[in-house]
């Protein structure tokens, strides 16, 4: 099973970081103790520009839940159509192909979800199987290529398309004043990615799962994730989230390389999740990393922010496309998230 095409879709609305900061000064300007707080919290998040799901004069249109998830359903449909119909092409399979679609998101919600309303509109197969997943959050998009990987498995001749959309900006919350919610309006971007992950029997290029690891640490429920009101998504972000990368993630890797008789050092290349300056960092001190080893991670990070499940293969777009390993090395390609948990996946080009 290889990973055959992967693309991207951003909307078209880009901004400097300046530009969101002072667009969102002006809300929180006179509600802040410390407006200067604001600010230094965006400037230390390491993250130059963003896509946004709307220009920033249309925010202040949304009043409700129900204007930013009806938001979240239009934009979403777009920007999947896009980032999936790309990455079918560059997998060099027709949209009649497809056997199975799996969607993940965290930042809105629909019913028929987003997969089925693009079964429709792309004219996919009656017969495709849905696997729409919700709640996984920025580890979705490690966890989404695990499951379609296990799906082909059972289907070696079947083309299994993941596709990720988050809009977080359409999540921030205006009378919201926590910490976790100013950093996160500084840290979150929008996007789109889809993968496209074909069986055995159908795969003629890209590199191949060999394995994938799933950890969840018990009792953590609270370290990331959200809580939903009739006011939408309200960020859970703990300070912990940079401990527990760094306390967890080397062992979980060792554990999982050891299964293959390999080690960190037989990694060539590193596909992280973008959870910012402190969890890239922690990841860095964790497994030891050589200087320079998460430069595409740091580069997504400041050309886009974190965008959630997206942002793993945002990377993975950009080394595939751009800084293609040599045949035969290896790659781990990881997220965490809520739970807490973590991802791996373990791939050779």
């Amino acid at each position: 099973m290889r990973i055959t095409g992967v693309a991207t879709a951003f909307p078209p609305n880009r901004y400097s970081q300046q530009e969101i900061f002072q667009a969102l000064g002006k809300n929180w300007a006179d509600k802040l103790d410390k407006p200067q707080v604001l600010e230094r919290l965006h400037s230390r998040v390491g993250v130059d520009h963003r896509h946004l799901a709307l220009t920033i004069p249309e925010y202040d249109n949304m009043l409700t839940f129900g204007d930013s998830n009806n938001a979240w359903i239009r934009v979403a449909e777009q920007l999947g159509e896009k980032a999936l119909c790309r990455a079918l092409h560059r997998a060099g399979i027709s949209a009649t192909e497809l056997d199975a679609l799996f969607f993940v998101s965290v930042t809105g919600m629909c019913s028929p979800s987003i997969d089925a309303r693009l079964v429709n509109k792309m004219k996919l197969s009656p017969n495709i199987k849905r696997i729409p997943i919700f709640g996984l959050g920025c580890v979705a998009g490690a966890a989404g290529i695990a499951r379609a990987a296990d799906y082909v498995k059972a289907y070696p001749d079947h083309h299994v398309a993941l596709l990720s959309v988050e809009l977080c900006s359409l999540t921030w919350q205006r009378d919201d004043l926590s910490v976790a919610n100013l950093i996160s309006s500084g840290l979150f971007g929008d996007g789109a990615a889809a993968v496209i992950i074909s069986g055995k029997d159908k795969a003629q290029h890209g590199p191949r799962v060999v394995a994938t690891r799933s950890v969840f640490y018990p009792d953590t429920q609270d370290v990331m994730g959200w809580d939903i009101s009739e006011k939408g998504f309200r960020i859970v972000l703990s300070q912990d989230v940079p401990t527990m990368v760094h306390d967890h993630l080397r062992g979980d890797v060792d554990s999982f390389l050891a299964e293959f008789d390999l080690k960190r050092s037989d990694i060539a290349t590193w596909i992280m999740h973008t959870g910012g300056p402190k969890v890239l960092e922690a990841t860095e001190q964790s497994l030891e990393l050589p200087e320079g080893a998460l430069a595409p991670s740091w580069k997504c990070l400041s050309e886009v922010g974190n965008l959630s499940s997206a942002s793993v293969l945002v990377v993975l777009e950009n080394i595939y496309h751009h800084q293609r390993p040599a045949p035969g090395t290896l790659s781990v390609l990881a997220a965490m998230g809520p739970g807490f948990c973590a991802e791996l996946v373990l791939l050779v080009w």
